[in-house]
């Protein structure tokens, strides 16, 4: 088995506690209150401009002409993200130019950023692999019971045969750059563990 796969699956209980949380349930039977979701966008556009500053230094600590390729095309993913976030913003006037971060997600950023300003790859591959993977497994899952419609566009960004290749891109990477070490454990799982907080903290 892969780094990732193994790594995915020791934190299966907690990608299953995330799926059953009242935020992402809300999410596919449209139940979430929409001020929960405006909250919710407002947050992670703040998160990913964290997270592809990450794999900017990811790039910048990369050695080879194909990790280069692979983590300019995960930055792009991320910039087609935010893109989808300033719909929602659009749509329902959230106001991303002035988002003050909440303690949840603040965790989350200082996080990834410090881990990936130490530069070690395999490292702060781990801490960011499991936003990719994690969101890829609630995106099919939860099309699989059928998305109502207030918002079926987020379950069908992450249920999309796309995103899924980017969070596998990413896997290869991990299993390329990293080693089954205690902290590359600690950070995943970690990871996992601020992922349930964030949809807590936006409930």
């Amino acid at each position: 088995m892969s780094l990732a796969a193994t790594l995915w699956q020791a934190n299966a209980a907690s990608a299953e506690r995330i799926l059953a949380h009242g935020f992402v349930r809300g999410l596919g039977d449209g139940s979430l209150p929409v001020d929960s979701f405006k909250g919710y966008v407002a947050q992670d556009a703040y998160f990913l401009e964290a997270f592809a500053r990450a794999y900017a230094f990811c790039l910048a600590n990369s050695t080879t002409r194909e990790d280069l390729n692979d983590f300019a095309d995960l930055i792009a993913g991320v910039r087609d993200e935010l893109g989808l976030h300033k719909a929602y913003a659009d749509r329902w006037q959230v106001d991303l130019s002035a988002v003050t971060s909440i303690t949840a997600t603040q965790a989350y950023v200082d996080f990834l950023l410090e881990i990936a300003r130490r530069g070690a790859l395999g490292e702060t591959i781990a801490a960011m692999t499991p936003c990719m993977r994690l969101y890829a497994f609630l995106g099919r899952s939860l099309a699989a019971r059928g998305a109502a419609p207030l918002y079926a566009e987020w379950v069908t960004t992450y249920a999309d045969p796309g995103f899924e290749a980017l969070a596998a891109r990413l896997e290869a990477l991990l299993d390329r750059h990293a080693t089954n070490s205690a902290t590359v454990r600690a950070n995943y799982a970690r990871a996992m563990d601020l992922e349930y907080g964030f949809f807590d903290a936006n409930f």
